[in-house]
């Protein structure tokens, strides 16, 4: 057991310090933090830094309808009170020639500023934007066309229509979505739409379990077959039995993977904590109190099961290779399965209660992130998720058997990649 501990305690120090180890880690966390703060830079860059009110003229001659219901628009409330919005502000001027006009215009206080044309046969007659540069900008010309538009209807409505109808006319028409029962009845009493924080954390978990199960694994088999092609591993052996080597790299580098996962989280906790990205969860509707917390707890329990299941493998098949560089081929057949494992649940988040899934989340080498997608957005019983556990522990255990058998052969077989054939035969002439 000391000996386990040391090798556990060798091979988490000796991986930490890495250079392949902190390069990727710092890159993850450069990747994490500029892709958070993407659209803060965009404002910063384009000079943007808040709600930006723009203050726009109206020349018209009194008593012209038009404007006058135009200096009066009121815009329709935005969705959240508390959210910055831009702001227009239209004031009234006799002429263009106005000198408060132009001296607004020189001073960049006043955007630019509309002129209606002769009064047309009916509603708002074509209207005239003027600015230093001659352009306008998109937002504002829509802000623009959405205030004439409701105008022009008041004006052909004339008295008919209040300005609230006007109004309540041009504002935005929402549909909702309701799922229909199997016996394609309507499904209100089933419908539990599941909220976007749980699709969120559930995509962020695919990918943190997908990468670091991908690069532990790599890790474990480069190590072992390193110190066989090296021949180190003749000297390790004496010391300590090739199973306590195994375990004690398996471990080690379990607790890097728990490491980095940790290092990861933190900076997208910190990042959501910057004071300009406050509001970023509310941007995109997500509530942290929605939260299934059941995603985390049994998410957890998938990734230890699920890493020690690949990282098994990857030891079993770094221990029959004899040079580096054959590994990648050797490893091929492990890799195909977590690609498989990945991305069938990747491509399923939309739509977790397929067959597809239901199986693939009872299958050892699918089941951790098939089920943790089920678990997140679908809809999956207890006992789905016990059996789907209890076939992956005992599938673990089993492959752990059966990866010490192949690891205290392989450790002591070299030249050419052997068959499955030669290590049964290696197995049996060494009575493992």
């Amino acid at each position: 057991m000391n000996k386990m501990g040391t090798i556990i305690s060798f091979t988490f120090k000796n991986k930490v310090r890495t250079k392949s180890f902190l390069i990727t880690t710092l890159i993850l966390i450069l990747l994490i933090s500029i892709g958070m703060n993407i659209p803060y830079f965009i404002k910063v860059f384009q000079g943007d830094d808040g709600a930006k009110d723009t203050q726009i003229g109206v020349v018209a001659e009194q008593g012209n309808r038009a404007a006058e219901l135009l200096l009066a628009y009121a815009p329709p409330a935005a969705a959240d009170a508390d959210e910055d919005t831009d702001t227009v502000a239209f004031t009234a001027f006799a002429s263009a020639d106005d000198a408060a006009l132009k001296q607004g215009l020189d001073d960049d206080k006043i955007e630019g500023y509309l002129t209606f044309d002769a009064k047309g046969s009916e509603g708002v007659p074509p209207v005239t934007y003027h600015s230093k540069d001659g352009e306008l900008d998109k937002d504002l010309k829509t802000y623009l066309q959405g205030a004439l538009q409701q105008i022009n209807t008041q004006l052909i409505a004339g008295d008919k229509l209040t300005q609230e109808q006007v109004a309540a006319m041009f504002a935005p028409v929402s549909i909702g979505t309701q799922q229909l029962s199997t016996d394609g009845k309507d499904g209100a009493a089933t419908d539990e739409s599941k909220p976007a924080i749980n699709y969120v954390i559930v995509y962020v978990l695919l990918i943190l379990f997908f990468m670091s199960i991908t690069m532990t694994g790599n890790m474990i088999s480069a190590e072992v077959t390193s110190e066989k092609s090296s021949r180190i591993m003749e000297i390790l052996i004496t010391s300590a039995s090739p199973l306590t080597q195994m375990f004690g790299k398996v471990i080690g580098i379990f607790l890097v993977g728990l490491m980095q996962i940790a290092i990861i989280s933190a900076s997208i906790a910190v990042n959501l904590m910057l004071p300009h990205n406050a509001s970023i969860l509310t941007d995109f509707d997500l509530d942290l109190g929605q939260l299934n917390y059941g995603i985390l707890v049994y998410g957890f329990i998938l990734y230890v099961l699920g890493y020690f299941l690949y990282a098994l493998m990857y030891a079993a098949v770094g221990s029959i290779v004899s040079r580096t560089e054959d590994l990648g081929q050797a490893l091929m057949p492990v890799m195909m399965c977590t690609f498989v494992a990945f991305y069938i649940p990747l491509f399923s988040i939309s739509a977790p209660d397929t067959m597809l899934i239901k199986v693939a989340s009872f299958v050892p080498i699918t089941s951790p992130l098939s089920m943790v997608l089920r678990i997140g957005v679908g809809e999956v019983a207890f006992w789905e998720i016990a059996v789907s556990l209890v076939i992956l522990l005992a599938t673990t255990f089993g492959l752990g058997w059966l990866a010490a058998k192949i690891y205290r052969t392989g450790v002591l077989m070299y030249g050419k990649r052997p068959s499955i054939k030669e290590i049964r035969k290696a197995m049996k002439a060494y009575k493992i």
